[in-house]
C-alpha cells in the first residue's frame, strides 16, 4: 500500500501508527533518506492493501475508524482529498487493511509463469523483499533471486535445479510468504522471532533454477523453434515429460560443477539426454553459471540447495565439509525426521563445489518420498519438514 507524505509526518510516525518495526519501513522505502521525508513523497506501508468503502446513512470517519478498529489516523492518511466533515451517502472510501494471511498458495502446479506472479504479489504487499534477476535460461527466462534482511549471516536456499522436482519452489515461495507475513504481523513462526532473524541474517533464495526444464514438465513441449524439435527428439518422440530432470538442452544442471566432474562425465551420458548429462565441460549451462556466480558474488556461510525425494540430507564432501556441519544437519534430521547422510558416490553438484570452494556447510534437502515428480498430496507434510529445516538454518 503506498501514501503520500504529508506535512510533519516521518517513518517513525508510520511505524507507529501502523504497527510495523520500522526497519521494515526503512527497507521497504529504499528510494528515500528516511529522516528527510518530503510533502507529496510516496511511501510504502508494507503489509498493508486498500480496500473499498462506500459511506452509510449516518456515518463519520470517526464512527467507520470505530466500527472497523482502525486508527482514525490511518482513515485521514489514505482518504487525504476527502472533506470529513462533507460526507455523501455512497461516498466511496479507502480502507488501509492489514495483511493477515499468506498471498499466495503452494499447493498447485507450479512453473516461471507461477512464479513471477507470486513474486510481484509478494513484492507489492511486501516491499522490503529485494527482487533481482541473476541471470537467464536457454530460452532467456528470467532466473531469479530474492533477499530479504540485511544482517552479517548470510544465508542461501534454491530449488529446482532438476525439472521434475518443481515441488521445491512453490515450498520456497511459500516460506517467503509466511516469514514477510510474521515479520509485518510481529508474529513467530514455531515460537521462534522472526525479527530478530531479519536483523541478523541476509537470506538469499533463487526458488526456480531450471525454469525452461520445470516448463517443460508441466506445460509439455515449447512452441518455440528449435527448442520444441530438439526436446521431442531426446524425449524418443514422446510429448510427456513428466520424468525430465534436465535443461531444455539435455544438460543435467546439478552435474555442472567443477567438483571432481570429470568422474561424472565418465560415468552418466555423453550427450544430451532427459536426465544425468553433465555436458560436454563444466558450467556450460546458463542456469549453473548463474547461480556460481552469484555463489561467488554474495559469500554464502552456507547453502541449501532443495531437491526431492528419499527424506535424507546429504551434508559431507571428500572431508572438506568444516566440523560444524554435523551439528547442523542433526538438527536439521531433529526438526524434519529427515535422516543425515554425510558421504555418497555422486559428485560435480551445486553442493560439492560450495564445499570444495570455500569449506563451508553446504546441504542438498531431498523432501518426501516416492517418484518424481511427487504428487501434490505430499505438499503439506513436505512444506512442514522443510519449514522446520529453514528455520533451523538460519537460526543455527
Amino acid at each position: 500500500m503506498d501514501i503520500t507524505v504529508r506535512q510533519g509526518d516521518s517513518l517513525w510516525y508510520y511505524s507507529q501508527l501502523f504497527s510495523l518495526p520500522l526497519p521494515l519501513l526503512v527497507d521497504a522505502n529504499r528510494h528515500v533518506t528516511p529522516d528527510r521525508l518530503s510533502v507529496g513523497m510516496r511511501i510504502s506501508i508494507p503489509g498493508y492493501t486498500i480496500s473499498a468503502y462506500h459511506v452509510g446513512a449516518g456515518d463519520s470517519l470517526w464512527m467507520i475508524a470505530n466500527r472497523l478498529g482502525i486508527p482514525l489516523d490511518q482513515l485521514f492518511l489514505v482518504n487525504q482529498q476527502l472533506d470529513p466533515n462533507n460526507l455523501q451517502m455512497g461516498q466511496r472510501l479507502l480502507l488501509p487493511q492489514r495483511v493477515t494471511a499468506k498471498v499466495i498458495q503452494g499447493a498447485r502446479p507450479y512453473w516461471s509463469a507461477s512464479l513471477q506472479n507470486d513474486l510481484r504479489v509478494l513484492t507489492e504487499v511486501y516491499p522490503f523483499i529485494r527482487r533481482e534477476v541473476i541471470g537467464a535460461s536457454v530460452m532467456g527466462k528470467p532466473i531469479e533471486e530474492i533477499r530479504i534482511g540485511y544482517g552479517p549471516k548470510k544465508i542461501h536456499f534454491n530449488g529446482s535445479f532438476h525439472a521434475h522436482e518443481w515441488i521445491t519452489t512453490p515450498v520456497l515461495v511459500e516460506f517467503i510468504n509466511e516469514y514477510a507475513l510474521a515479520l509485518t504481523n510481529q508474529t513467530a513462526i514455531r515460537g521462534l522471532n522472526m525479527q530478530a532473524l531479519y536483523e541478523e541474517v541476509e537470506l538469499s533464495i533463487v526458488p526456480l533454477v531450471n525454469p525452461d526444464g520445470v516448463d517443460l514438465v508441466i506445460n509439455g513441449p515449447p512452441a518455440e523453434e528449435p527448442y520444441r524439435s530438439n526436446v521431442i527428439e531426446l524425449n524418443d518422440g514422446a510429448t510427456s515429460f513428466a520424468g525430465w530432470k534436465a535443461n531444455i538442452r539435455g544438460v543435467d544442471l546439478n552435474n555442472q560443477y567443477p567438483a571432481r566432474w570429470e568422474i561424472e562425465a565418465e560415468r552418466k551420458p555423453r550427450s544430451p539426454a532427459p536426465r544425468d548429462f553433465p555436458g560436454y565441460q563444466p558450467l556450460s549451462e546458463p542456469e549453473a553459471i548463474a547461480m556460481a556466480e552469484l555463489t561467488e558474488a554474495r559469500d554464502f556461510w552456507r547453502v541449501l540447495a532443495f531437491h526431492t525425494q528419499g527424506e535424507v540430507i546429504f551434508w559431507g564432501y571428500q572431508g572438506l565439509e568444516p566440523p560444524e556441519a554435523e551439528g547442523i544437519v542433526n538438527e536439521f534430521a531433529r526438526v524434519s525426521g529427515y535422516e543425515p547422510i554425510r558421504y555418497v558416490d555422486s559428485y560435480a553438484g551445486y553442493k560439492d563445489w560450495f564445499i570444495q570452494e570455500w569449506q563451508r556447510p553446504g546441504f542438498t534437502v531431498e523432501l518426501g518420498r516416492g517418484t518424481n515428480p511427487l504428487p501434490l498430496s505430499q505438499y503439506p507434510a513436505i512444506y512442514q519438514n522443510a519449514l522446520g529445516i529453514m528455520l533451523a538454518a538460519l537460526y543455527m
